[in-house]
This record gives structure tokens, C-alpha cells and sequence, in this order.
């Protein structure tokens, strides 16, 4: 698993360069919402191929809570801690890094998602609440950065 993740991940970066190699520097004053969405999802499939390269076993992406209230986007062993992912994307720096968009009420929302998840397992495990920090570099694309137990609940 470890080659393909490593091959997938690469995959997806060179990828990224590409889009980035063809993208015009013009770039638009804002950001339509369909466009915003793109973004998140390959911010998304990015971080979901670095954490299974760094040796992630993951296990439910886009969970929501049944009462609507709340969703987290990866779910993911980490050798016996299991790993609630918060995914945030930028593809500009004027707003600051991506995990400062991790607002304390964005982390109760989460929390709650991941309690649902977990009332719902067998078993009570070890587990903690990461964020995959998606930035923009001008010369490789979206690059991934992970914060281990960003946060507590």
C-alpha cells in the first residue's frame, strides 16, 4: 500500500504543477462558489493520498452528523489512534494559513460529527482531531501539511 499511496500522492502533485504551468496569472478579483468547491475537493483528494502515504489506514471521507450539524471530511487510522481530519485549502496566502480557518465553532461542529462516530463503534478508542493544512505554492502546486492533534474537544 505504501508504493501505491507514494505513486497516487506524486501523481496528484505533478498534477497540480500542471494546472498551475497552464493556469492563466490573471487571476479572478473573487472566486465564484463552484470554483471555491473545486478547490476544497482537490484540497481534499490531495490530503487524502498524503495521509494514506503517511501511512494512514482511512476509513470514512465526508462524514456527516445525522443532525446535519456538523461533517468531517477524513476519518483515518493512525496506527492505533483513530484521526478526525479537518481539510482546509488555500489557494492564495492574503487570508493567512488554511488552518486558521479552523474556527472554534468549525471545531464543535466537528466534534460533534466525530462523537456521533464514535457512539456508533463498538469500542471507545484512543483518538484526537488533526488538520490537513492544503496551501499554494507557486512552483509544485497545493502542498500538504499535517497538524497532529491540532485541537482538543
Amino acid at each position: 500500500m505504501g508504493i501505491l499511496s507514494r505513486f497516487m500522492y506524486q501523481s496528484v502533485v505533478w498534477k497540480e504543477r500542471q494546472r498551475a504551468r497552464h493556469a492563466t496569472h490573471a487571476a479572478p478579483a473573487v472566486e465564484s462558489e463552484a470554483e471555491h468547491l473545486k478547490t476544497g475537493a482537490r484540497g481534499e483528494t490531495l490530503a487524502y493520498w498524503y495521509l494514506r502515504q503517511a501511512g494512514y489506514t482511512i476509513v470514512a471521507r465526508n462524514r456527516s452528523a445525522r443532525s446535519g450539524s456538523g461533517e468531517v471530511d477524513l476519518i483515518g487510522w493512525d496506527g492505533p489512534v483513530l484521526s478526525f481530519v479537518e481539510v482546509k485549502t488555500r489557494t492564495t496566502a492574503a487570508a493567512g494559513p488554511p488552518e486558521t480557518a479552523v474556527t472554534k465553532a468549525k471545531q464543535k461542529r466537528i466534534a460533534k460529527a466525530a462523537n456521533e462516530y464514535l457512539r456508533r463503534l463498538n469500542r471507545r478508542p484512543s483518538y484526537r482531531f488533526d488538520i490537513a493544512s492544503v496551501a499554494w505554492n507557486p512552483e509544485a502546486g497545493l502542498q500538504v501539511r499535517l497538524i497532529k492533534d491540532a485541537f482538543k474537544a
